[in-house]
């Protein structure tokens, strides 16, 4: 088992299951009716290089900003098709979530990707290693929950590799 820090965006990484990562700089959220719009409309950021959280961040206004309360994972084999699709067509790098991927681990590996677990529960520990909103999107169409939101993380972890580039797999049923 490995430490490894990434910085995103990043062009290829070597993780492997069991290795522990936290990420600097861009991460996106992304659910489902997300995954949606960016299969069907297109995405509004380039994703190359990013990694995705499944999230439905707490998130309130506060002076013209923004302010992150909670930001834990959301259950990610829920929309486990949508997210390798996403993956492998527009070169997001890190899947983040919780749960696993239920059989599509492999093809999310042979598109250079990784998915990270992120500790269940721990909501108010991920709001703390968001340093702050970049940008959000579709929030007038989706609503708070399933809008992507676009933050600057410092530290973001622990995540746990449950699908490594590699193919490796921390334990079956996550992949």
């Amino acid at each position: 088992m490995r430490r490894v820090r990434v910085e995103t965006p990043v062009d290829r990484l070597d993780l492997r299951a069991g290795d522990i990562v936290y990420l600097d700089n861009i991460v996106f959220t992304a659910r489902d009716r997300t995954l949606r719009m960016i299969l069907e409309q297109g995405a509004p950021l380039e994703l190359r290089g990013l990694a995705m959280y499944h999230c439905g961040p707490l998130i309130v206004s506060v002076g013209g900003g923004w302010r992150v309360l909670s930001a834990g994972p959301t259950t990610s084999v829920r929309f486990a098709r949508e997210t390798v699709e996403v993956v492998c067509r527009y070169g997001v790098k890190l899947v983040v979530g919780k749960g696993g991927l239920a059989g599509w681990g492999e093809r999310l590996a042979e598109c250079g990707a990784a998915y990270l677990v992120f500790p269940g529960g721990a909501g108010s520990l991920a709001a703390e290693k968001i340093a702050g909103v970049v940008k959000v999107f579709w929030l007038d169409v989706l609503g708070p929950t399933e809008a992507l939101w676009v933050f600057r993380v410092r530290d973001f972890g622990p995540l746990i590799v449950a699908v490594g580039t590699d193919g490796s797999c921390l334990r079956p049923s996550l992949c």
